[in-house]
């Protein structure tokens, strides 16, 4: 068997490892470290079958790590120094993202922008850093990613806090959908031009860990953990949990003042997580369904809770659910550096005019070119760009977002996490961390954050095909 191969380097990807090195020295406190490394291993397929629908359909092909959709789990303790070498069997190159998680910019997963891709058949690449924050986090590609992510290739990364709160099961939810033919096979349809100008890829068959259920078995007293992962393309979820009283205690693994979400539903944008604390008070025997009103005339049913005849005890637990401060610095508000973004284009967008090149052309010559987002006037033709605003290490600054479209955007900043302090002029209740934002149709966010994180940092539309067809830019630390 021959020996994997690995791409001849550029120019540039020796700027890479020579940047990587020279920065060791201006890496944050919390990147450097002397702890014991955990390792993991990644090899990616296109050969994996996957039960996806329920039988008596057939199986689902699909792309996975190690074998299946979602890729193992990773867990490991914060402050953990994670080393994971992953094998790329794909017939095309990849990338792995570790979505959320405060790393070196040379381990952030970027195609060209901080590493050269990892090579087709064979290639290795191997990603080392430590873990700052407790938290949920997961791992995608970042190299094609609408199509690589829509086809199963992302998995869950697990924080453990230093004292976790008491719970009697925690379980993670990695939820996506897919876009399914007759034969439960993945509709080949990627990139296409409607779904780029309007919502996204928004799939058909909607599954937990990678299975449509039925039931989730519960007990009456039981106090469990739900960390939930949104890994879908484009489909915001919004989760009603019927006889029920979830608390959430961490948006995109970040701790937030324990609280019951707004009207009732868990919104989760394409990219975010949350954390809920949900005490199991329901009656014995009986069912209790999750359903998903988000998009208007398409309410489903997720899942039920189904209660054992059993009880574990009659009155909830009284223990606190309130996770520990992460080790992110808290920004400057009075002090803090502003600089405004926007987001145009789109469907109903109206004629947006955009820099695509050969200079501006307007809205409907840049949607023949599949290129119909911009941010700031600037549609993204690949990972590598002049950055949008060159911000100072250790400062804080302010960007005040504006959602000039018709459509929702999650908006991901790479390598920092920044508090969304608030939404059209009015301060949020919970001054929340967050690494993605879900601004709603003609929505302005403030977010507020210190830069201490120095490197080229993507910024972008997490709607892949949103990304895909110009929402992205870059952020320099410097």
């Amino acid at each position: 068997m021959p020996k994997p191969q690995r791409a001849m380097l550029s120019r540039r990807d020796l700027l890479f490892v020579g940047g990587a090195t020279a920065a060791a020295a201006a890496l944050p406190s919390w990147a450097l470290s002397a702890t014991p490394v955990k390792k993991f291993a990644l090899e990616t397929s296109t050969q994996a079958l996957s039960q996806i629908a329920p039988a008596p359909h057939p199986a689902t092909r699909v792309w996975a790590y190690n074998g299946r959709v979602p890729g193992p789990e990773i867990r490991v303790r914060q402050g953990d120094r994670l080393r994971i070498d992953v094998n790329n069997a794909l017939d095309e190159e990849t990338t792995v993202h570790w979505h959320g998680l405060r790393v070196p910019v040379a381990m952030d997963g970027v195609p060209h922008l901080t590493q050269a891709p990892i090579p087709a058949s064979g290639g290795r690449f191997t990603y080392e850093f430590d873990v700052p924050d407790a938290g949920t986090y997961w791992y995608h590609p970042h190299q094609r990613s609408s199509e690589q992510i829509g086809r199963g290739l992302y998995g869950p990364l697990i924080v453990e806090e230093h004292n976790p709160i008491s719970v009697d099961r925690e379980v993670t939810w990695v939820l996506d959908d897919w876009r399914l033919e007759r034969d439960a096979q993945i509709a080949s349809d990627f990139g296409n031009r409607h779904d780029a100008a309007h919502n996204g890829r928004v799939g058909n068959t909607v599954t937990i860990n990678g299975h449509v259920p039925e039931t989730f078995d519960v007990r009456r007293g039981e106090r469990i953990r739900l960390r939930l992962i949104n890994a879908a393309n484009a489909r915001i979820f919004a989760l009603r949990f019927a006889g029920h009283q979830p608390r959430v205690i961490a948006l995109d693994g970040q701790p937030v003042t324990p609280h019951a979400p707004a009207d009732e539903l868990v919104v989760l944008g394409p990219a975010m997580r949350a954390d809920l604390v949900i005490d199991m008070m329901g009656a014995p025997g009986k069912r209790y369904t999750i359903t998903d009103p988000f998009y208007r005339r398409l309410e489903y049913r997720l899942i039920d809770f189904a209660y054992a005849e059993s009880v574990l005890r009659d009155t909830p637990l009284d223990s606190e659910i309130a996770l520990a401060a992460n080790t992110m610095p808290e920004p400057d508000i009075a002090t803090a550096e502003r600089h405004e973004v926007r987001f145009n284009g789109g469907m109903m967008g109206g004629m947006m005019m955009g820099e695509g090149g050969g200079g501006m052309i307007n809205m409907m010559e840049m949607m023949r070119s599949g290129k119909m987002w911009l941010v700031n006037g600037v549609a993204a033709t690949g990972h590598v760009m002049d950055p949008l605003v060159t911000l100072r290490k250790d400062r804080s600054y302010i960007l005040d977002m504006r959602n000039d479209t018709a459509w929702h955007h999650p908006i991901h900043l790479h390598g920092h996490s920044f508090r969304v302090i608030s939404r059209n002029g009015n301060p949020t209740v919970h001054r929340e961390w967050q690494d993605t934002v879900l601004m709603a149709p003609r929505q302005r966010v403030e977010i507020a954050f210190v830069a201490d994180n120095p490197g080229d940092w993507m910024f972008h539309c997490h709607i892949l095909e949103h990304q895909a067809a110009g929402m992205m830019g870059v952020v320099r630390v410097v």
